[in-house]
C-alpha cells in the first residue's frame, strides 16, 4: 500500500479533521473512529504539563497521551515501573487543564490494572474523575483483555497498547516485537483481542512495519504507531524525544524537529553571564 501524500491524508471539509480541524469542542474518541474512515491520518504527542500540552494543543495536535514515560522523562526514573497512579493524576490533571481541543489519554501506571479488571476500574475511575482525562491506556493483548472489556462496558474508553510494552521491560528487554512466524500471529491474535474487547485504538511499539501494516489492514479501530513504520493510521512520538531535549542516544524511529536542548542551555548560559558581569538587571528591569 502507498502512502498518500500529507494533502490526500485530510478531509475536504477542514471542519471535520482532527489535525487542522476548525471546531473548538473536545476531541472524542468518536472523532477518532470517523477518522480512520475517512482515511486520515493523524497525530499524537505526549504531554505532562499544563504550559507544554497547552503548546500543543494550539498547534492543532488532536489527542495528547500522558505517559508513563514521565517517568524517564521528568521523574529521573531508568524506567516506567516507578510511576505511580497519584502522579499520573497530579501529571494528567494538569495536562487537561492546558488544555481546550485535544482528548487527553493517560496512562495506567504499572500495578494499577495487573490485578484484574477489578482494580483496573478503580484506576481508570481515579483518573477520569479526579483528573478529566477522557480515555486511558494500558499494556497488553490477551492478557489485558478482560480489564479492557470491563472498562469499556463502565463508559471508560480505552487505547491499548501492544508490541513492545515499557512496563514488561524487566521481562521482554528493549527489542523488536513480532519477528518471525509465532510472534507475528501472537501480534495479530492481541491486536484483534483488544480490538474485541472495545478499545478505541491501539499503539503498535517497535513492530516491523509490514506486520504494522497488516494489523492496520485488518483492524477496524485506527492503529498508532511508534516505531512500527509509516503505514499505521496514526503516529505518536515522546515530546522529549522530538523536540530534542533527551540528552543522549534517541530511539532509530525518532525524528527530531528542533534541538531545545541546546536552546536552553545557550539560554541559561547567557542568563548567567548578564548576571556574574552585572548586565541584568538593568534599570529596565527594575521597579520602582
Amino acid at each position: 500500500m502507498t502512502q498518500l501524500p500529507a494533502a490526500q491524508n485530510r478531509p475536504s471539509d477542514g471542519s471535520k479533521a482532527l489535525y487542522g480541524g476548525k471546531g473548538t469542542r473536545r476531541i472524542t474518541v468518536r472523532d477518532i473512529a470517523l477518522a480512520k474512515e475517512r482515511g486520515e491520518k493523524w497525530p499524537m504527542l505526549t504531554a505532562y504539563d499544563a504550559m507544554t500540552a497547552s503548546v500543543f494543543d494550539e498547534a492543532g495536535i488532536p489527542v495528547l497521551l500522558v505517559g508513563d514515560s514521565a517517568g524517564n522523562c521528568h521523574l529521573g526514573y531508568d524506567t516506567t515501573v516507578p510511576v505511580t497512579l497519584d502522579q499520573m493524576a497530579l501529571l494528567s490533571a494538569a495536562v487537561v487543564r492546558g488544555t481546550r481541543r485535544a482528548l487527553i489519554v493517560a496512562d495506567l501506571p504499572f500495578g494499577s490494572y495487573q490485578e484484574g479488571p477489578a482494580q483496573a476500574l478503580r484506576s481508570a475511575t481515579r483518573l477520569v474523575k479526579e483528573a478529566g482525562v477522557g480515555a486511558v491506556k494500558l499494556e497488553g493483548g490477551e492478557r489485558s483483555h478482560e480489564q479492557i472489556r470491563l472498562l469499556v462496558e463502565s463508559g471508560i474508553p480505552v487505547m491499548a497498547h501492544i508490541g513492545l510494552t515499557p512496563q514488561s521491560v524487566h521481562a521482554m528487554g528493549y527489542r523488536v516485537q513480532g519477528r518471525g512466524e509465532e510472534a507475528a500471529q501472537q501480534l495479530l491474535r492481541d491486536a484483534k483481542s483488544v480490538q474485541d474487547a472495545g478499545a478505541f485504538a491501539v499503539v503498535l511499539e517497535l513492530v516491523p512495519a509490514e506486520l504494522a501494516a497488516e494489523v492496520t489492514r485488518v483492524l477496524h479501530i485506527p492503529t498508532v504507531g511508534i516505531g512500527a513504520g509509516p503505514r499505521t493510521d496514526a503516529q505518536v512520538l515522546v515530546w522529549t524525544d522530538m523536540l530534542g531535549l533527551t540528552a543522549g542516544r534517541v530511539p532509530k524511529f525518532v525524528k527530531k524537529y528542533a534541538d531545545l536542548r541546546q536552546v536552553m542551555g545557550d539560554a541559561a548560559r547567557a542568563y548567567a553571564e548578564d548576571v556574574v558581569g552585572g548586565t541584568f538587571p538593568l534599570e529596565e528591569h527594575s521597579v520602582h
